[in-house]
């Protein structure tokens, strides 16, 4: 019986580990996804316009 109680227990464990995983890798996706949409539409997470690289270079002299 005890044998059954530890299985139970680990078995617990183990489908507690699997959905805060899963819980991650949405966070994670959800916000790769923001990025994506935020880059393609020109705009920043906050709503400001993205700095391109492209204001920021100097020519060398």
């Amino acid at each position: 019986m005890e044998t059954y109680r530890l299985h139970e227990l680990r078995a617990a464990e183990l489908r507690h580990r699997a959905e805060r995983d899963r819980l991650v890798r949405e966070a994670v996706r959800a916000r790769r996804d923001a990025r994506r949409a935020a880059r393609h539409s020109g705009r920043g997470e906050a709503g400001r316009p993205v700095s391109t690289d492209r204001n920021r270079l100097v020519h060398a002299t």
